[in-house]
């Protein structure tokens, strides 16, 4: 049976180390970390990763475990609604809506597809070798017909293969996440804009919501109050942002500035190793589609060097199999990750003539085309597995 190291025990790790268990091959998953401690609060994961989620039996799990509202769009800081659609209409079009749960329960129901007895915690990748297939770990070497490089977007992977490349670059802008009990509240699924911030809602199962938010400010900045920061910022917006953040937890709230791939990986792959999810394209969150290209991702991959699980361990998988992920993946990716970034230096604008433009423009081509904000989306959500992996 032919053998397969992932490195990287995270939301793109476990969905190519269940694909490609479910196409036979023998998988490990190494994980740094001595526990699973999921980063970060909340995703939206979309109708093109719910149906990669199918590919590896969990997409139902993953349905019933989320939540799905009714009506998201964007909105201005008053309240005003500058852009929105519905559940119903999104499910029509695509077969399926965008659901909202914990990255934490998303981390669960992947552990449990691919097999915790295979994901070996607190182990340290030294060195990989792509010409051999070799991995060296703080707990000995391994051997692998194929390495999948998933260690995020600072990634050693990465770096060893395009030693070249600049890698992530910062976007200008820092990130805000918390979860907040719903507390009764009346919880709009939307995202706000203003003059140069952000502010994003969603009601995850359990009555918790889950929030971000952004604003424009140089890389490394620390505050010693990130919710006080927070109200400072936010708490004249509409509600129930002040509710929210006056209930948040200090200690709880999350903060990191947003990098980025400004430029394309020119392959996914050298030799015997592929790279998956932030390691091969880091994207600023504004799309939502980060978790959501990571699975599709592990899915693409498995599709591509399923057709060699059943070589005896020891064998290179033959480099047309990783070319031909690279050739799937490669342009598509990078085109989610310019347009997460043209809306991220939308959402920058600060010039006050600059944002009414903005938000007139917005308002004025949804009256024209309700449905604009689907249809903006067609190529990112009408993406389907390959044709052999049907649901």
């Amino acid at each position: 049976m032919a053998r397969a190291v992932v490195i990287g025990g995270g939301v793109g790790g476990l969905a190519a180390g269940a694909a490609l268990r479910r196409k036979g091959w023998e998988v490990t998953v190494l994980e740094r970390a001595p526990v699973i401690e999921p980063v970060g609060s909340g995703l939206a994961i979309a109708a093109n990763a719910l149906k990669a989620l199918d590919v590896i039996g969990v997409g139902d799990r993953v349905r019933e475990l989320a939540t799905v509202e009714g009506r998201f769009g964007l909105r201005r800081s008053d309240g005003r609604w500058l852009t929105h659609t519905t559940e119903a209409v999104a499910d029509a079009k695509y077969g399926d809506s965008v659901v909202l749960m914990s990255r934490a329960t998303l981390m669960e129901v992947l552990m449990d597809a691919f097999g915790r007895e295979h994901l070996h915690l607190g182990t340290t990748v030294t060195e990989v070798d792509p010409d051999k297939g070799l991995v060296r770990t703080d707990a000995g070497d391994l051997d692998a017909d194929l390495v999948v490089g998933a260690d995020g977007i600072n990634s050693a992977v990465r770096r060893t293969l395009f030693p070249a490349h600049p890698g992530p670059v910062y976007s200008g802008v820092t990130a805000w996440r918390g979860l907040v009990p719903r507390g009764g509240l009346e919880i709009p699924r939307s995202e706000s804009w203003g003059r140069g911030t952000v502010f994003g809602i969603h009601l995850l199962a359990g009555d918790v919501v889950y929030f971000y938010a952004t604003d424009v400010l140089p890389a490394g900045t620390v505050h010693a109050d990130e919710r006080a920061e927070l109200l400072r910022r936010f708490g004249d917006w509409h509600d129930p942002i002040p509710a929210l953040l006056r209930a948040a937890d200090p200690a709880r709230i999350i903060r990191n500035d947003v990098h980025y791939n400004a430029e394309p990986l020119p392959a996914f792959h050298r030799g015997s190793v592929a790279l998956v999810g932030d390691a091969a394209h880091a994207m600023t969150p504004n799309l939502g589609q980060g978790a959501c290209q990571a699975i599709e991702d592990g899915v693409v991959l498995a599709h591509h060097a399923g057709h060699h699980a059943g070589h005896a361990s020891g064998g290179a998988l033959p480099g047309g199999a990783l070319a031909a992920y690279s050739a799937a993946r490669v342009e598509r990716t990078a085109k989610i990750v310019q347009r997460s970034w043209t809306l991220c230096r939308m959402s920058k604008l600060r010039n006050p003539l600059a944002v009414g433009l903005r938000d007139f423009g917005l308002s004025a081509a949804a009256r024209l085309s309700p449905d604009l904000m689907l249809r903006s989306m067609d190529e990112v959500l009408g993406w389907r597995p390959p044709a052999e992996a049907g649901r």
